[in-house]
């Protein structure tokens, strides 16, 4: 069975040869051609193709566009087909749910190997730009989760509040209802979590962090 294809970009000689090459390969079915992010919904809606091969740089919102085509009609797969070579863009494409991502000057037989690749369920990117993006994914990952690791929890954001004041761990303790042994633990915790060798260390880090200022329920309480 024929893969069916659109094309929509908004430079007309490019567009008409993209037409007249791919027109040619038998397992492909050419079954709309669009100039901007207006064409490129209409053309899903009413032909509901296989593989949308698209411009980001034309008249319309591409993105927005992408974003929604990727969200109401699945059955469509899309490839990026521009010059745009920002590893930003990419990935925010890709986290949008784009299929292929591939540069203008690539040849036609690169750009035919996408079509059938995203057709089989599978991600294609221009060879060299793909290791970059893969590398900007996987450190924008390792960010993630290194950040994730070090979020605070309720208790010791109480803490690192109290830290922040000057008190000691008795003090804390007093405040907060706990036990100096409790206190201790937290402490620990806080350290190995903000990699801080010091109470002074375990404060600026949690100043990294943006904990947020001190709340009624954290105050000394008055007897």
């Amino acid at each position: 069975m024929s893969i069916s294809v659109a094309f929509v970009d908004d430079h007309p000689i490019l567009l008409e040869g993209l037409v007249s090459i791919y027109s040619g390969k038998s397992d492909l079915d050419i079954v709309a051609k669009g100039e901007n992010a207006i064409d490129a919904l209409k053309i899903v809606e009413e032909h509901a193709p296989h593989v949308l091969v698209l411009d980001l740089s034309m008249p319309g919102d591409a993105v927005a566009a992408i974003e929604l085509i990727t969200q109401k009609y699945q059955q469509t797969r899309i490839i990026v087909f521009t010059a745009n070579s920002s590893i930003e863009t990419a990935i925010q494409v890709l986290n949008y749910g784009v299929a292929g991502y591939v540069l203008k000057g690539s040849t036609a037989s690169d750009l035919h190997q996408a079509i059938r690749t995203v057709h089989d369920g599978e991600t294609f990117i221009t060879a060299g730009f793909a290791t970059k993006v893969i590398m900007a994914m996987k450190t924008a990952e390792m960010r993630r989760r290194q950040q994730e690791q070090q979020r605070l929890s309720l208790r010791e954001e109480q803490i690192v509040r109290h830290l922040m004041r000057g008190s000691t761990n008795r003090e804390i303790a007093h405040c907060l209802d706990i036990s100096e042994k409790t206190v201790k633990h937290y402490m620990s915790v806080l350290m190995q979590k903000l990699d801080a060798r010091n109470r002074l260390e375990v404060v600026l880090a949690a100043q990294r962090l943006n904990v947020l200022p001190e709340r009624a329920a954290d105050r000394p309480r008055v007897n």
